[in-house]
């Protein structure tokens, strides 16, 4: 088997010890912001599976400063191991859909920290204007800027299904805009989106395989209180993942990914006091434990399938 340090996968970890010499950790801040799939710029209601929170439920209270939020977050981390060196992480909602004055402040305030080494932001692909891209090009001389872009499936019919609100061609766009400017690309995917089967998920990593990004996160599909899918899983429920299932479909996504490509996350775990289903997502080590036996059961690691036919 390849590994990379202790893992048979290119992880976060191993990635940020090598360019740092350390472990970096993340803290989820937020920018105040929404979401043009909520204010009726694109639609309404955001995608069928984002909660009111817009996927930031970890995230810190926006009624702080950006360097209140950071303290705080330090101040959790500290009660659990020693760190000094953190990722600024702008995670609910759209963390580019606001006016570039607003954004340079929040921004800036964030790299402005000594301890911090990266600025990471999540966004929508169609939320990246010129003046935008300006903006974090500037950025990104000063610390590394990586943009975090919610592709979750590269397939068109199951993007209207979770109401995505933009086409796989502005994706691309975005993705090519950004490394143009030599911005870190980020792809978040979802596994187990209604409707999709082992093929088309990984015809998703195949995709993203040809593109230039940096680095994907691997989400379960989580059905959570107070969204469109959660109405829609209550009226008719559709199958899920058994936790044995996901953790074979995520293997079979990580042995067919490129080498160079930086595992960022393998599994996610939903507010506990929203989560519908699946409810063993909420057991997280124990997902992670799982799919790291059987990577070893089945002899395999990142990039073993590499290039091959489905």
């Amino acid at each position: 088997m390849k590994f990379w340090n202790d893992k048979p996968y290119h992880s976060l970890d191993y990635e940020l010890k090598n360019r740092f010499g350390e472990k970096v950790y993340r803290l989820a801040l937020n920018g105040g912001m929404t979401c043009p799939n909520r204010d009726g710029r694109v639609g309404y209601g955001g995608c069928i599976f984002c909660s009111g929170g817009g996927s930031g439920e970890f995230a810190a209270d926006p009624a702080l400063s950006v360097r209140e939020q950071i303290e705080e977050g330090k101040k959790r981390l500290a009660k659990k191991r020693p760190v000094q060196t953190y990722i600024a992480y702008f995670q609910a909602f759209t963390n580019t859909y606001a006016p570039v004055p607003y954004l340079r402040a929040l921004f800036t305030e964030a790299i402005s920290c000594p301890e911090i080494a990266v600025l990471s932001a999540a966004t929508r692909p169609d939320c990246l204007p010129d003046d935008v891209m300006d903006l974090l090009a500037e950025l990104n001389q000063v610390k590394p800027v990586w943009i975090e872009l919610g592709l979750q499936t590269m397939h068109e019919d199951t993007a209207k299904r979770i109401r995505r609100g933009y086409s796989l061609s502005v994706f691309e766009d975005a993705v090519h805009r950004l490394r143009r400017t030599g911005i870190e690309v980020i792809v978040h995917v979802i596994l187990g989106l209604p409707g999709e089967d082992v093929s088309q998920m990984l015809e998703t990593i195949d995709y993203l395989n040809r593109l230039d990004i940096q680095g994907i996160k691997l989400h379960l599909l989580h059905i959570l209180k107070g969204t469109d899918l959660a109405e829609q899983y209550i009226q008719k429920p559709f199958p899920v993942f058994t936790m044995d299932e996901y953790v074979k479909m995520t293997v079979a996504c990580v042995e067919r990914l490129r080498q160079d490509i930086v595992i960022h996350r393998l599994t996610g775990d939903g507010p506990k006091d929203l989560l519908i289903a699946p409810l063993w997502s909420s057991a997280k080590r124990q997902v992670l434990n799982n799919i790291h036996r059987e990577f070893r059961l089945q002899d395999t690691w990142q990039g073993k399938k590499y290039g091959q036919d489905l």
